[in-house]
């Protein structure tokens, strides 16, 4: 038997470990053998899968390119054209960077033949639908997902479902509301079979939830979220795990529970760090409306800005914050621009520009009308966004244009109707399960009732409003006692005792081990403190046995580039690809696709000179904790990681109650028991 060479034993590793779901070990397996002997096209394939699970999204996609590079010049043009196809989708779904996108699907197209169809062809018809409804050319899309759900049906399921979504999407911008709904039904029952791959699966769950998010449906949303929790908790990759806690961030908002949403908003920032930049606008942005929600209108207007600063439509929670703050000519001049001038900015989360992108906007616009007295503005918002409500059959969508109804007509003397209005409001909203907005309407109601001088129900309505807003502002950080009930004065307590090279750890009765690590160590400084905020560098520096450490990491203070050579390429890569688009759409004059690309040639633009700065220096972070924050993150999720395999409920709760960043926490819900034995 020949000996085993050092690839094939780093292959074999690899292999193992991407088995397991091991993935940080099998992308240093892949890395090995790639730097002992080399991969080939069908490794290169598995090692850019695994990068992409392992939170590298620039390896994955250089890889697919050099896959697609090396098949060209074989003259394997199916193969070369999936690779190209398989960057087109990555950045299609993790940048929202279309242009880019468009080049990848131009260089697959020219590799196939249309008339033998192939799995290939049925991802390239997936990849161009969500390209061309992201881009607003709805008719195209409708076509290309036509052809994805036909030629993948014979071909690729995965592709056809994710077809099945952008047609269900279609379906409801057309209109055809009950429709829509039944096929985004087909096409999350499909991946409930568990036939298809995690990616294309968990890229169904998060379209479809973003879809009924965009509808208003709140109701089968939350159903579907915690389809995808559940599945996500052993199968998501790459994204998918910081997608699906933005989502339930969304629902939490909605029912109320801000402060759990703004933990696992701010969960999922960190998890989406490594695979977005720009699309890190969307959890920014439910961030910014939770802070706005709790009263907290410099964190949401830090937010928002933030999330504006990535390239991202801050609208129209960014005029709300103004209105808040007291500034309503700002606010009516910003949401009016928004309107007039919707930015051309994709995103697979929020719905294109239709009745439902603009349904938020013209809400906040009456709301700010109303304030400054402008009446005309406010009766124009009004009745446009009661279009849209009947148009697509929405619950909420009805109780938003209740509330705007109700507005105006307190503001033009009509009492009687307003009260009215406000109280169908709030029973509408009362019906959707959204406690913020039914005390929104209740306090509305209130000065409807005013207004009549009926002075006993409009106390009734202000406590009741002001006590579920005091509530929604500081109420705990997790659900209550429906998951974590109190226990038996005879029950074991819950203890986390390092034992030598492992860990005891008992959990509502149960027991069990897990090996050393320094999440672990840094889960017990947190579960010694409930509700202390510990700063990253002192979680660091009681890790390390210099207890300077922290001292001089702070006076370091230097966490090399701002983005590494491997980025900086990329995004060069990227700036080639858009002036080629822009050149192909002065070419068609096309006037949209023009302003589109560059809106994102700026954007890289802009990340490119923060990085680089005069004569071509590296900028450095200049900020200590990042590289700490960093670090903790990490070793904290994959010592829950490692607690969920041995204790799922355990996993549960530490997902509810431990919050990590700059200052990391342990929140357990006051109204329990607590205390761990450490």
């Amino acid at each position: 038997m020949a000996p085993t060479s050092g690839e094939e034993i780093a292959l074999g590793r690899a292999r193992d470990a991407a088995a397991r779901g091991a993935w940080a070990d099998a992308y240093t397996g892949y890395l090995e053998a790639r730097e002992v002997g080399g991969l080939g096209p069908a490794e290169l394939a598995d090692f850019a899968s695994v990068a992409y699970a392992a939170g590298h999204l620039d390896v994955a996609i250089e890889t697919w390119e050099r896959l697609h590079e090396e098949l060209s010049r074989l003259g394997e043009d199916i193969g070369a054209a999936g690779a190209a196809v398989r960057v087109a989708m990555h950045l299609l779904f993790d940048t929202a960077l279309m242009a880019p996108v468009r080049g990848w699907l131009h260089r697959a197209e020219r590799l196939l033949d249309p008339a033998t169809p192939t799995p290939v062809h049925a991802w390239f018809a997936a990849v161009r639908a969500f390209e061309r409804l992201l881009s607003g050319d709805v008719d195209a899309a409708r076509d290309w997902a036509d052809r994805a759900i036909e030629t993948g049906s014979h071909t690729d399921p995965a592709a056809a479902a994710i077809g099945r979504v952008a047609r269900a999407r279609l379906v409801i911008l057309d209109g055809d509301v009950p429709r829509g709904l039944e096929l985004l039904d087909e096409a999350g029952t499909a991946v409930m079979t568990g036939d298809l791959d995690a990616l294309s699966t968990g890229v169904v769950y998060c379209e479809l939830v973003c879809a009924l998010q965009g509808l208003a449906q709140y109701d089968l949303a939350e159903q579907w979220t915690e389809a995808m929790e559940r599945w996500a908790r052993t199968n998501a990759i790459g994204s998918l795990h910081g997608r699906c806690r933005v989502h339930r961030a969304e629902i939490l908002r909605l029912r109320g529970q801000c402060a759990h949403a703004e933990q696992q908003v701010l969960l999922a920032c960190d998890e989406l760090r490594p695979y977005v930049r720009r699309e890190l606008g969307w959890p920014l942005t439910e961030l910014g409306r939770i802070r706005l929600r709790r009263g907290d209108l410099p964190g949401a207007e830090e937010a928002l800005l933030a999330a504006h600063g990535l390239g991202w439509d801050p609208e129209p929670g960014l005029s709300l914050v103004r209105l808040a703050g007291g500034d309503a000519d700002t606010a009516a001049a910003a949401i009016r621009e928004a309107l007039a001038r919707p930015l051309p900015v994709p995103s697979k989360e929020l719905p294109p520009t239709s009745g439902l992108r603009r349904a938020p906007l013209l809400d906040a616009q009456v709301r700010i009308a109303v304030a400054r007295g402008d009446l005309e503005t406010a009766r124009a918002a009004a009745r446009e966004l009661d279009e849209v409500a009947v148009r697509f059959e929405s619950t909420a969508l009805a109780a938003s244009a209740l509330r705007a109804r109700g507005d105006l007509l307190l503001a033009e003397g009509d009492a009687v109707g307003a009260s009215a209005s406000f109280t169908d409001a709030v029973r509408a909203w009362s019906q959707v399960g959204a406690p913020y907005e039914t005390a929104e309407c209740r306090l509305r109601l209130a000065d409807a009732q005013g207004a009549l001088g009926n002075l006993r129900a409009e106390t009734l309505e202000r406590s009741a409003a002001r006590t579920e807003l005091e509530r929604i502002a500081h109420g705990p950080a997790t659900d209550g006692p429906a998951t974590d009930g109190p226990r038996t004065e005879t029950a074991e307590p819950d203890t986390f005792v390092r034992e030598g090279d492992h860990w005891r750890v008992v959990f509502d009765g149960r027991r069990t081990t897990v090996r050393d690590s320094k999440g672990m160590h840094h889960l017990a400084r947190l579960f010694a403190a409930p509700g202390r905020e510990f700063h990253v560098l002192d979680l660091v520096a009681a890790d390390s046995d210099d207890p300077a450490a922290a001292g001089r990491l702070s006076r370091a203070g230097d966490l090399g580039p701002l983005l590494d050579d491997r980025a900086k390429q990329m995004y060069r890569r990227r700036l080639a690809d858009i002036e080629e688009d822009i050149e192909d759409a002065r070419a068609d004059n096309d006037i949209a696709r023009q302003e589109q690309a560059g809106i994102e040639r700026e954007f890289l633009i802009n990340e490119l000179t923060r990085a680089v700065g005069l004569g071509g220096r590296d900028r450095h972070a200049g900020v200590a904790s990042e590289r700490a924050r960093a670090a903790v993150t990490q070793a904290v999720r994959k010592a829950i990681g490692h607690l969920r395999d041995a204790c799922p409920a355990l996993g549960d709760h530490l997902d509810r109650t431990i919050s990590t960043g700059t200052y990391c926490t342990y929140a357990p819900d006051p109204r329990l028991p607590s205390g761990w034995s450490t």
